[in-house]
Parts: structure tokens; C-alpha cells; sequence
């Protein structure tokens, strides 16, 4: 599998992503640091929230073959600027995370519509609680040559 770093907004559902995905019990825990796992690193949500911190986002980056962005489907605001994705020389993918408790669909389309702009070539929507969407994000991780 490629090693995908996952960035977001404090609360998007990073670290309950990568729990589901190490099948690990899902349970609330606040990142503090970089957290290095074999093909997953977890990064806290004040590395995105904070400008001062993109230089670390870059460097651990280096260390990941794929980059996801992520934004919670319940989060209305426009986290990423437009062509963020665009400072790291890798495949950026964008993950719409808790889906199961968007207010509509619309509600995602827009927040898929803010992952492209940020420069996400494929999005994802997910539930990392009830699995929805997360079969296809490890079956786009396991496929040979990253898109």
C-alpha cells in the first residue's frame, strides 16, 4: 500500500480514519504530533489551521507517497486555498470525511468542489464510523501505479 499523509482542520476525522483503516477501536484521541504509522501518518489539525506550520506539513510530506487532503462534510468553511495542494510534488487526493452526518447532499458536492480547487485530481467521501467509502479509498492506496 502507499503511505498517504492525511491533512485537515482539527476535528475532520483523520485520526478516526486512520484507526478504521489500522483496524483499530475507534475512539476520540486528540493528535499532538506527527503520528508515524507503516503506511499512514496522522497530522494534527493545527498543522493546516496555521500557516507557520506548512513548512513542517512539507517536510513530513516528503515521507508519504500520497497526500489527502480532508475536510468534514459538516464543515462549511473554505480551509484550503486554492491550489494548496500544488507545493507538494506527489498525487493529492481530497477526502470528504463524516458524509453519514452531512446535512444534504449538497453539502458535499461542495465540499468536494473546495478539495478540487485545492488541487485534489480525485475525491473521496467517507464514513469512517460506518465504513461507507473507505473500501475504495484503501483500494485507490493499494493500486500499483498512484493516479
Amino acid at each position: 500500500m502507499k503511505k498517504v499523509i492525511f491533512m485537515g482542520p482539527v476535528g475532520c476525522g483523520k485520526t478516526t480514519l486512520s484507526q478504521r483503516m489500522l483496524g483499530l477501536a475507534l475512539q476520540y484521541d486528540k493528535t499532538q504530533a506527527v503520528a508515524f504509522y507503516p503506511d499512514i501518518i496522522d497530522t494534527p489539525g493545527e498543522y493546516i489551521l496555521h500557516r507557520q506550520y506548512y513548512s513542517a506539513l512539507s517536510v513530513t510530506a516528503a515521507e508519504a507517497d500520497v497526500i489527502a487532503l480532508m475536510q468534514s462534510a459538516t464543515d462549511k468553511t473554505q480551509v484550503y486555498s486554492p491550489g494548496f495542494g500544488s507545493i507538494f510534488p506527489k498525487p493529492v487526493i481530497g477526502i470528504v470525511s463524516k458524509t453519514d452526518i452531512a446535512e444534504s447532499d449538497a453539502v458535499i458536492q461542495q465540499t468536494k468542489q473546495r478539495l478540487r480547487e485545492a488541487g485534489a485530481r480525485q475525491v473521496f467521501c467517507l464514513s469512517a464510523v460506518d465504513e461507507m467509502g473507505v473500501k475504495e479509498l484503501l483500494a485507490y492506496l493499494e493500486e500499483e501505479e498512484i493516479k
